[in-house]
């Protein structure tokens, strides 16, 4: 199939596979002499766990790991557990930050009182605007 039936099938722009082609991700079974590349049903297949890796939260570097991995017979299932392991870790120190910056902001927020004052007495740009973090 060309990659228009191919973005079709995956449910996934052109323009998407081009750049998952690009970075190694998914290959086409063939390239015409006309430069049409040509793909079967396995690069459905690869689409959609590049797809679900991505909702998951992976890297396309750890797409293309987990891809590698997968496609290697002697791979056990407690390399990939690994990787898996590592992305909750990557997931809870992100969920920390994030937790951060909510009460930073509910505290520039709360700091905000005077809705009708002039932008310049605005304790959220005035916080925005100092050099450096917490001055």
């Amino acid at each position: 199939m060309l990659i228009g039936e191919l973005a079709d099938k995956a449910n996934i722009s052109v323009d998407t596979i081009r750049y998952y082609e690009r970075e190694g991700l998914i290959k086409p079974v063939l390239v015409r002499d006309s430069g049409y590349r040509e793909f079967d049903e396995s690069s459905v297949d690869t689409l959609f766990f590049v797809v679900r890796a991505k909702d998951l939260g992976f890297s396309l570097k750890e797409i293309c790991t987990l891809l590698r991995l997968k496609n290697d017979p002697d791979t056990t299932c407690g390399e990939v557990k690994a990787l898996a392991e590592k992305k909750i870790t990557d997931v809870i120190l992100k969920i920390k930050s994030l937790q951060a910056i909510k009460k930073d902001l509910a505290a520039l927020l709360s700091a905000c009182t005077d809705t009708a004052a002039s932008v310049d007495e605005c304790p959220i740009v005035d916080s925005l605007d100092k050099k450096e973090k917490g001055k």
